[in-house]
């Protein structure tokens, strides 16, 4: 499933790289299938589940049966390892596996692998990977998704976890933050001069971008299907219908968008998703009266930039958001983007006034004016996304690639940056 070498890369040469997380994950198999099109780089990819191959009830969207319609396992070397324990769910404890020390073994003088990179670092797998690694004398990298305003904690937890992140340093060689803030969260646990290499949180910039050129000549089909009104502005949330994402944030904004009592707002709400916030979202929508409101349900990742190329303006007002990812890809559509600060990603892609706006989380009329700004008129909004535009297309993954190879050089020695 890789790339051939070229003739001046030996085996020898190749760096052997496992990497160990608990499922395939929609959001990465484009980067792990990039990653493996690198003559130098020998990727093998252990999940701990198949839970996402085969489909499964998705709590976060309600219990939506979800079977992603992109392909997973394509085009890199991977492994299932044997399970002693998969509910379908990842957490601290499942999917939990065996085997993980015996295949980094090998079955040579030599363990099978050069490198170890682990995906989060908070799970019996995880630690397990790690701890076997260190055994075997091979190298391990980190990537998680963690930054510091994520969780308020009391002071004890805060001790017990810089404690285990005191032990933690002692067994990995480096870790690849996804941008500014997770940054911060490694500096703050692990010290100034622990090593970091940058390997941003990155979509396939190239297929959302086709496929919302792709959507465009369909746009008027899909403000029939939804009963839409030409020539109103669209703001769209997509994501999980759950309390942190604060979907009824954005109603309560919306609804302050109207010009009098009993006026509709100009703009359209579009919601996409499910979850257990649902019912309530749509009860509260009945009550305040507009018509002006939709709820489309789940759509798949190949249908979102139908909406993406819909919207006018994304809003994500979520509380806790590691990252956002969809605000990456909202961003390749060429539309405004208004996120919270407690977005993950806004340090390192949105600046308030450029490519959308930023309010603090949970600040309704601040979330209410940043929808007045974006939409002050149809240009402001255009315009914001084309810089946005701009700025997510150096937001890839060849800046990924960049810092995975400073990783590897600094870590195997085996190849170059």
């Amino acid at each position: 499933m890789t790339s051939p070498a070229p003739r001046n890369v030996t085996n020898n040469d190749r760096v052997r790289m496992a990497y160990l997380v608990s499922h395939p994950i929609q959001y990465q198999a484009p980067l792990l299938r990039r990653i493996a099109r690198e003559p130098d780089i020998d990727l093998t990819v252990f999940f701990g589940s198949d839970f996402s191959v085969k489909g499964y009830k998705d709590e976060g969207f309600g219990g939506v049966g979800v079977k992603w319609d992109v392909p997973l396992l394509e085009g890199y070397r991977h492994e299932f390892l044997p399970v002693i324990r998969d509910n379908a769910r990842v957490t601290p404890t499942t999917p939990m596996n065996y085997g993980i020390a015996r295949r980094l073994m090998g079955d040579q003088d030599r363990p099978a692998f050069d490198v170890l990179w682990v995906h989060g670092y908070a799970s019996v797998n995880a630690l397990h990977g790690i701890t076997a690694a260190n055994a075997l004398g091979i190298p391990v990298l980190i990537r998680a998704e963690s930054w510091l305003g994520d969780r308020e904690r009391s002071g004890m937890k805060l001790a017990a976890k810089r404690l285990f992140f005191r032990t933690l340093s002692q067994m990995i060689d480096g870790v690849m933050p996804i941008g500014s803030l997770n940054a911060e969260y490694w500096r703050y646990y692990l010290g100034e001069d622990f090593p970091l290499y940058l390997m941003p949180y990155a979509v396939d910039n190239e297929y959302f971008q086709s496929r919302s050129l792709e959507a465009a000549p369909r746009r008027e089909e899909l403000r029939r299907e939804l009963n839409l009104e030409p020539g109103r502005p669209i703001i769209l949330f997509a994501s999980k219908l759950q309390s942190r994402k604060r979907a009824d944030d954005l109603l309560e904004a919306y609804k302050r968008l109207a010009p009098a009592p009993g006026l509709e707002p100009h703009p359209y709400l579009v919601i996409v998703g499910d979850g257990d916030q649902r019912q309530s979202l749509e009860r509260q929508a009945e009550q305040s009266g507009l018509g002006s409101i939709r709820f489309c349900g789940f759509r798949n990742q190949s249908e979102l930039p139908r909406f993406f190329d819909l919207a006018t303006v994304f809003v994500l007002p979520s509380r806790h958001e590691p990252w956002g990812l969809i605000v990456n890809e909202v961003m390749n559509a060429g539309r405004a983007v208004i996120v919270s600060d407690e977005v993950g990603s806004q340090r390192d892609l949105i600046t308030d006034g450029v490519e959308g706006a930023v309010f603090p989380a949970g600040d309704v009329e601040a979330l209410a004016d940043a929808l007045r700004r974006t939409l002050a008129t149809p240009e402001t909004a255009a315009e914001m996304g084309r810089r946005g535009l701009d700025r997510i297309s150096r937001w890839s993954y060849e800046e990924d690639i960049r810092g995975l190879r400073s990783a590897l050089a600094a870590v195997t020695k085996k190849i170059s940056a």
